[in-house]
């Protein structure tokens, strides 16, 4: 592996003449679970038997994929939706990993197995990686493991010493970092969920932290149940989030919920398309970005590795809900602010926080992850006008593959 590169100050004069591109910033991916890409499609039906069709019945073929999946093509389908993510000026990934052991949960006899072959295949590819094994414990809360879940599980302590297995696989990987997640509050107890973030503090007191939470109102309901309060308010009251944490969907919160994730400094995780597929219900974007909330974008199971299409669907369908345009574009003094450019702006800070891999910025001392985009299309219409802002035109007129891509200088 080489050695990562950082961005430099150029003088005048440097730029390549001719070239009529846009450069920006590589974007950080923040959820990711790289197999389910070889399921997209291949559950959009019903049968007689689906008393419902959302997350839950979606699971069950889920599982039955699982089931099948080799350490080899777990590598080969990895590297294929990493590849796709570069296409589209993603540098960087936050890979949500729980698929740790064998068929029916015996141990590999290399435990980081599945874990290694994700970091092969972003070695493969250029992707910056984030690696982010799950913990995951339980079938839900006070309930056992099913079967088909037992490739996902471990114990704490087993857990802790994965990650740190993983982290000396840091050496000679210039772009991997490791960091933990907690599958969701109903898949750990309080006590495991402390325990595995103890450990992590003392491995790596600025590791990243994700975890699955309020994705359904079935999940509201199960954690206000079994816990005593909605998901998102536990974990305010319960573990202290800060700005190293990520709420993966975070759909589903109350207005005290919304002030106070947005005040903690955590980044709400958004996929809207897989949302979407699964009937999960709109995040509320309006409020949660008024109060000053971050977020960022992740394509999770990957029906498309668009972020464009991830962030037309986020912003147009909230369009769609309330019956108006730029829902979150509000004029500053004045001037014009662009739609596209604040959906950009905020999933690049999102995506870099949750990440936590160096990029985000072409300035001085940041990781050199670029990516080169053509200008929009011209209007189809003589005397038409193009796009406004090159940000526009990238989010809210189609999903244009990047031009060429860098990760950390080197060319993807």
């Amino acid at each position: 592996m080489v050695a990562s590169c950082r961005c430099r100050p150029t003088g005048p004069g440097q730029a390549s003449p001719g070239w009529r591109v846009s450069g920006v910033p590589g974007l950080s991916n923040l959820h990711s679970h790289a197999f389910q890409r070889a399921l997209a499609g291949r559950t959009e039906f019903v049968t007689g038997a689906m008393a419902e069709d959302n997350l839950w019945t979606w699971r069950r073929e889920m599982y039955r994929m699982v089931d099948r999946l080799t350490p080899e093509a777990y590598e080969a389908i990895a590297a294929l939706v990493y590849l796709e993510m570069l296409q589209f000026g993603m540098t960087a990934v936050c890979e949500f990993h729980y698929v740790h052991h064998q068929s029916g949960g015996a141990a590999h006899a290399n435990p980081a197995e599945m874990s290694d072959r994700l970091i092969a295949a972003a070695d493969r590819t250029g992707l910056g990686l984030t690696l982010l094994p799950v913990l995951y414990a339980h079938g839900g809360i006070d309930k056992p493991v099913e079967p088909t879940q037992q490739r996902f599980v471990h114990s704490v302590d087993d857990y802790l010493k994965l990650i740190d297995t993983l982290r000396s696989r840091r050496t000679g990987h210039s772009t991997l970092d490791v960091g933990l997640a907690l599958h969701s509050l109903r898949a750990v107890t309080p006590d495991e969920a402390k325990a595995a973030l103890a450990g992590m503090a003392a491995m790596d007191a600025g590791a990243r932290l994700h975890i699955h939470v309020s994705e359904t109102t079935h999940e509201v309901a199960e954690v206000k149940a079994g816990l005593g309060a909605r998901p998102v308010q536990w974990l305010l009251d319960n573990v202290g989030l800060n700005d190293r944490w990520c709420l993966v969907h975070a759909t589903h919160l109350d207005s005290s919920e919304i002030a106070g994730s947005a005040a903690s400094g955590a980044v709400a995780g958004l996929c809207p398309l897989t949302e979407a597929t699964m009937g999960d219900g709109f995040f509320p974007l309006v409020e949660y970005h008024g109060a000053g909330g971050a977020w960022g974008i992740g394509t999770d199971s990957h029906y498309s590795t668009s972020t464009a299409e991830e962030l037309r669907i986020l912003e147009c369908g909230k369009r769609l809900e309330l019956r108006r345009r730029n829902v979150i574009a509000r004029p500053e003094a004045g001037r014009e602010v662009h739609t596209g450019r604040v959906l950009f702006d905020q999933a690049l800070a999102g995506g870099e926080q949750a990440s936590g891999q160096g990029g985000g910025a072409l300035v001085p001392g940041r990781r050199a992850d670029l990516v080169m985009l053509d200008p929009p299309p011209p209007p189809p219409a003589p005397g038409g006008r193009r796009a406004r802002c090159a940000t526009d035109g990238g989010a809210l007129l189609g999903a244009r593959p990047a031009r060429r891509c860098w990760t950390a200088g080197w060319r993807s």
